[in-house]
């Protein structure tokens, strides 16, 4: 299946390598690579990862990496990552209009 990343999501992964290249470049470009090498694991296993749980949608559903948490959503023909952002943060419900 194919994985399209949102724009919000590829402004959290800019946001994450500059983060992490203020101590080091190389390892950021790293680090940001497995991310998005992790969750290109979704395309052969869709529902891999869990069910959100400030959501309960099952449509929209979360996969961890380190101290990250990808989410996205299943569509028909595509999964669509939707943010990342680290995981002692909360997920607002209304971020992606489920309540």
């Amino acid at each position: 299946m194919k994985i399209k990343w949102s724009h919000e999501a590829l402004e959290r992964l800019i946001e994450i390598e500059e983060y992490i290249s203020k101590d080091s470049p190389a390892r950021a470009i790293e680090f940001v690579d497995q991310l998005i090498v992790h969750a290109e694991l979704l395309s052969g296993k869709p529902r891999m990862g869990r069910i959100v749980p400030e959501l309960a949608a099952p449509e929209i559903r979360e996969l961890l990496f380190r101290q990250y948490r990808i989410v996205y959503r299943l569509k028909a023909n595509c999964i669509e990552i939707l943010t990342v952002f680290e995981g002692h943060r909360l997920l607002r419900a209304d971020v992606f209009g489920v309540e």
